[in-house]
């Protein structure tokens, strides 16, 4: 299968109110030949306020933000062109997984595009830095890494690449950022052959579901507070071996004792799990690095064990029904019981993409909304049930083709922008005040240092967020 390597630039650090402002990708085949590549920059959408310090860290100038040839819109209209284009294809980047992935299903749902565009079959997706983290629990040696004041291997993209001998001078810009990655996989690749497909095996939900209902013991790679470690684990019962409520696969971790816990009842074992915590999450969903039983049977406290009691350890587990039953009885317990002190808040429609899945129907439409006329697309966006794509729709067309919309609905959307971005309170998303707030902070740090450039640059993107307060100040 083809790797698509992607990385993108944003507004903000908030993948719910936040806008990709910049992304690039490079298709390389399994042997790491280039096969296609793009990057695509994009003006920053009408109405939104930018974090002053992601604009720094991915060099946007005001310029930048305001004369780009696409618009965001047809920015990502060309990038969901391109992953279609590039499909079937295992898409990963560089902590994608946590952040451009969300950023960017966040930024289809309220693009009135299908959401899981990297992950849904035929694609799979994976994560760069588990890989090289995976690579490195194995072998420290797979790359050569800086060590921080804590005395950990630094797992930065840039760093990586620089003491790699390769030219990180241009990190953090996108299709830079995506050179770099393909660059340091290719040397896990290069260095550690025998454990690439390994790693690889686990870029879709329902593999790695095979792979602990089938597997009676292995090793799970965790990355903790900046240190590697590996657990040698035995999932659960196959029929009991995924959490209720969560749906992650669950594993025994090998180095306690299982025997005293199978007598256990449900409140007992709540507390247990709590205090020894001898259960291990894997999230099968978030390609989850799992290792033959051999790698963690090298490392203590495993090390330390005898062989064959750890494989009989692993063997009453698997085959414990009961116990397994028990265990996800009391995981669901926990659950709801977090669940009930939860925050009760209403949450507004750009956040609500996890909680309620758009109608088919919906889905469906939208290929058809997208090649309308503005004119049209205001007609259909009466055919959608779903009101949340309807009223993503409106600001769509605001932001896009004001023109086209009645004017009591365009004084309506101005006003809410309004109402958002010229809050006095501490909001979700970012507020003319606390773009200000951050701004004064980053002047005085910059002053400190005698950052002439980065002071000039604060002046401009101030005077730039000035404007756009101004204007709705007159909504």
């Amino acid at each position: 299968m083809n790797l698509a390597i992607w990385d993108i630039e944003s507004s903000s650090a908030n993948t719910s109110w936040g806008s990709i402002i910049e992304v690039g990708g490079i298709l390389v085949d399994p042997n790491f030949k280039e096969l296609d590549r793009f990057n695509f920059r994009c003006r920053l959408p009408e109405g939104e306020v930018p974090q002053a310090m992601a604009l720094i860290v991915n060099k946007t100038s005001v310029d930048l933000l305001t004369k780009g040839n696409l618009s965001h819109y047809q920015m990502l209209s060309q990038l969901e062109a391109t992953f279609k284009k590039w499909s079937p294809a295992m898409f990963m980047g560089w902590s994608n997984i946590g952040f451009d992935d969300e950023m960017i299903r966040n930024e289809f749902f309220r693009g009135i595009r299908y959401p899981y565009i990297t992950n849904a079959t035929p694609n799979k997706r994976h994560d760069g830095l588990n890989i090289v983290r995976g690579a490195h629990a194995v072998d420290e040696s797979v790359v050569k890494t800086e060590i921080n004041a804590k005395g950990n291997a630094v797992m930065k993209l840039e760093s990586l690449a620089r003491m790699n001998g390769f030219e990180s001078s241009g990190a953090h810009s996108a299709l830079f950022d995506a050179e770099l990655t393909v660059k340091v996989l290719g040397l896990i690749k290069k260095n550690q052959p025998q454990t690439w497909d390994t790693f690889l095996r686990t870029a879709n939900k329902s593999d790695t579901e095979t792979i602990f209902k089938t597997e009676k013991m292995f090793t799970l790679a965790e990355y903790h507070f900046g240190k590697n470690y590996r657990f040698v684990v035995a999932p659960l019962h196959p029929k009991h071996c995924i959490h209720p409520i969560y749906q992650w696969g669950q594993a025994f971790d090998l180095k306690i004792d299982p025997i005293p816990l199978f007598d256990m009842s449900i409140s007992e074992l709540k507390s247990a799990i709590k205090k020894l915590k001898f259960l291990r999450t894997i999230r099968s969903n978030k390609a989850p690095i799992i290792l033959d039983a051999s790698y963690g049977l090298q490392v203590e406290p495993y090390s330390n064990l005898d062989p064959d009691l750890i494989k009989e350890r692993a063997k009453l587990v698997n085959s414990n029904e009961r116990f397994s039953q028990n265990v996800l009885t009391a995981l669901r317990e926990t659950a709801e019981e977090k669940a009930q002190f939860d925050s009760q808040v209403d949450l507004l429609a750009e956040e609500t993409i996890y909680k309620k899945f758009t109608p088919q129907k919906d889905t469906a439409l939208f290929p058809k909304w997208h090649a309308a006329s503005w004119k049209d697309k205001l007609i259909l966006l009466d055919k959608f049930e779903d009101e949340r794509m309807v009223s993503f729709g409106k600001k769509i067309i605001y932001q896009e083709s004001p023109e086209t919309l009645p004017p009591d609905m365009f004084k309506t959307i101005k006003r809410g922008i309004a109402e958002r971005i010229l809050s006095d309170e501490k909001e979700k998303w970012w507020t003319c005040k606390e773009f200000y707030f951050e701004c004064d902070n980053l002047r005085d740090r910059y002053t400190n240092e005698k950052d002439e450039k980065k002071l000039k640059f604060l002046d401009e993107i101030n005077e730039f967020v000035e404007g756009i307060q101004k204007k709705y100040e007159q909504a």
